[in-house]
């Protein structure tokens, strides 16, 4: 899969075996899989999902072609932003109820990377602030605000809060270089990840005027990717091992919980909703290569 932000494209490089880490110790919760895949596609990468139950992400079909996607229930709205090369739109989130927005991004004809928010069956290009290179459309909310990241002149990665017309740009203060903001929830609570200067990456939370910074990592975690927030302030993740293996995590009531498909030897966990369930991604093992990627659902209680 092509373009992103997201969590599908930044945890391609997971694929080593090693032995399960602890996420944080925490009352049990009960989480309950299903498979979320798009029929008939080669491989699926969920990445959102709204109250009603509906998933966005990519996925790759028989041609080995990469679209975004909006599944509904058994239909299927596949999204290729015209102004795109062919297989490089994908979805990144959607709006948690009433009439569906899409934000994603897609690369254009001189290969640079565009936000996008699909709504009524339009595109509108989200190209960051003025003097943007590039841009990525991450999470939207009920009232229309949006987030994601941009690229400046300098080669520096900010994340961006979109309200209306105005573009306000987020920037942990201990990022180096690159801040990327994934999603936000309809009280204005926003979720980044962000590069220190160790060239580790970090995770936190802030309101959407962005004056203060609350560090969540993932307990155990080398590197910590915040990917989605509900109304509720529950946090997904995705979030890299001692080993080297990708896991997904949950934040729920100020504990940490491990998310890993079983028998997966990856997982991510991506979009979640207020209903106390998420979507996201997992590999099993293959004898024949990597394997391709499945989508999931699940619900903790």
């Amino acid at each position: 899969m092509n373009n992103c932000k997201s969590i599908v494209c930044v945890v391609g490089f997971a694929m080593a075996c090693a032995g399960a880490a602890i996420a944080g110790d925490a009352p049990k919760l009960t989480f309950t899989f299903s498979k979320a895949n798009v029929p008939g596609a080669m491989q699926t990468g969920p990445s959102g999902i709204n109250n009603a139950g509906v998933t966005v992400g990519e996925y790759v079909d028989k041609n080995s072609v990469s679209h975004g996607y909006i599944l509904n229930g058994k239909k299927l709205t596949t999204l290729d932003d015209p102004k795109a090369m062919a297989g490089t739109t994908g979805a990144e989130n959607l709006n948690p109820n009433g009439a569906i927005s899409v934000v994603g991004a897609y690369n254009n004809s001189s290969g640079n990377t565009v936000g996008f928010l699909y709504k009524n069956g339009n595109y509108t290009d989200i190209p960051g602030p003025a003097g943007a290179v590039s841009s990525v459309a991450s999470g939207i909310n009920d009232r229309g605000a949006i987030v994601g990241d941009y690229v400046d002149s300098n080669g520096r990665t900010h994340g961006f809060l979109l309200k209306g017309k105005k573009y306000t740009t987020l920037d942990e203060p201990a990022a180096f270089g690159t801040t990327t903001a994934s999603g936000i929830n309809s009280a204005g609570w926003i979720v980044l990840w962000y590069v220190d200067q160790r060239g580790v990456v970090e995770s936190a939370i802030t309101k959407d005027n962005g004056n203060t910074y609350t560090p969540i990592n993932v307990p155990l975690a080398v590197d910590s990717y915040a990917s989605d927030l509900n109304s509720a302030g529950d946090v997904t993740y995705f979030w890299v091992d001692s080993g080297g293996v990708g896991r997904g995590a949950l934040l729920h009531a100020g504990k940490y919980y491990k998310v890993n498909y079983p028998k997966a030897i990856y997982t991510y966990a991506g979009g979640i909703n207020d209903q106390r369930t998420l979507v996201g991604g997992y590999q099993l093992k293959s004898k024949n290569g990597n394997p391709p990627l499945s989508g999931f659902k699940t619900t903790y209680k």
